[in-house]
């Protein structure tokens, strides 16, 4: 399926409403351009999932998780990872094992990673300045 976004506020909540199909161990893996909202749209899952945290960008951590919602979520950001290897360095295996949800940023790095399909998110720039084009690939029916 394919949306239209015109503002970050969109994008979240295209986000919250996926969030409301998610089970434990799901793993949502982005694509996208650099700045394109794929933070957007994880604070859309977040808030989705009941997590009341303030999300960021786990850019320099890798991962940043959030608990206390109605289930956890752990936010991955792939862009320096240099090999797949690395996520599982990082304990990737112990993550899917926590019955969380596992959002992934760049996703193109981590390879043969995902054990199953993932549930695929493109966010792209549309033709407007602040407008996306959000692809979503193997998600339940959510709209």
């Amino acid at each position: 399926m394919e949306y239209i976004s015109n503002s970050a506020e969109e994008t979240e909540a295209l986000g919250e409403r996926l969030a409301a199909c998610l089970k434990p161990g799901d793993v949502v893996a982005y694509t996208g351009d650099l700045g394109a909202g794929k933070t957007a749209f994880t604070r859309g899952l977040a808030r989705g999932l009941g997590v009341t945290d303030r999300v960021t960008s786990p850019t320099f951590t890798i991962v940043n998780e959030y608990e206390g919602g109605r289930l956890p979520l752990f936010h991955f950001d792939l862009y320096r990872m240099e090999s797949p290897e690395e996520l599982f360095d990082i304990g990737w295996e112990d993550y899917l094992a926590r019955g969380g949800v596992c959002a992934v940023e760049w996703s193109e790095h981590a390879g043969g990673a995902f054990e199953e399909e993932p549930i695929w998110v493109d966010i792209r720039r549309g033709e407007r300045d602040g407008q996306r084009v959000i692809s979503i690939q193997n998600a339940p029916d959510f709209l």
